[in-house]
């Protein structure tokens, strides 16, 4: 081996997670090689688990569709899932854009409710530039267990949609914005800053952090209303 290559490091997969925490452990696609990645996907699936890729290259998920064709890909969101066992869904959650440039952190959210194995939904472009369309969808969202507000700019949609449902938000601030947007600061600070009550905040694009909370509140919900 040349002196100046890394040594090889075993894959370690963490396949107790879904004992301890209740669902597994989901792979972090950068830095990964496409054998590393495709590994860990077939472990979660010999372990009769449910296996989420996030932050996908197109090289690894090209190898992902090679290794394993019934695998679902969402190109938008960068991510690869694959479910082992079919139940029924628990909860309902609506994913929630400002605009059509936050889609891809909201599709990120999606795939992860889906591999939760939640009821999810996608309402994409009603932010407060054009407060009647989100009034239009008021009654839909009231029907959800949580709901996951993607925004940037100012990152003003979670507190407004806040004022209207009896439910969590998990907003997520995105990256989209000019300048003065600070790459998604201004909409983590504007969110952070929220007066609603019921606003809670990830960290900058965590479409897959604010997917999973938002599944675990449904599922818990789900459940319960059994």
């Amino acid at each position: 081996m040349n002196a100046h290559e890394p040594t090889p490091a075993s894959l370690q997969l963490d396949v107790n997670r879904a004992v301890r925490c209740g669902y597994p452990e989901v792979i972090y696609g950068p830095g990964k090689t496409n054998a590393v990645v495709v590994e860990a996907f077939g472990n979660l699936l010999a372990a009769g688990q449910a296996a989420l890729v996030t932050r996908v290259s197109d090289e690894q998920a090209a190898a992902l569709r090679e290794a394993f064709p019934q695998a679902i890909e969402n190109t938008i969101g960068r991510t690869v899932r694959q479910q082992v066992v079919r139940t029924p869904s628990l909860g309902r959650v609506f994913v929630v854009t400002a605009g059509t440039s936050d889609r891809p952190v909201a599709e990120e959210a999606l795939e992860t409710l889906r591999w939760m194995n939640v009821d999810a939904e996608l309402v994409v472009d009603i932010g407060v530039a054009g407060p009647q369309r989100l009034l239009d969808q008021v009654p839909r969202l009231r029907t959800a267990e949580a709901l996951v507000v993607v925004a940037g700019m100012e990152g003003a949609l979670p507190s407004v949609v806040g004022g209207w449902v009896a439910c969590p938000i998990f907003a997520v601030p995105t990256s989209v914005g000019y300048g003065a947007s600070f790459q998604g600061l201004a909409a983590l600070l504007g969110m952070l800053n929220s007066c609603a009550a019921n606003v809670a905040v990830v960290n900058i694009d965590a479409g897959f952090k604010a997917g999973y909370l938002a599944g675990m509140v449904a599922q818990r919900s789900g459940a319960q209303s059994r």
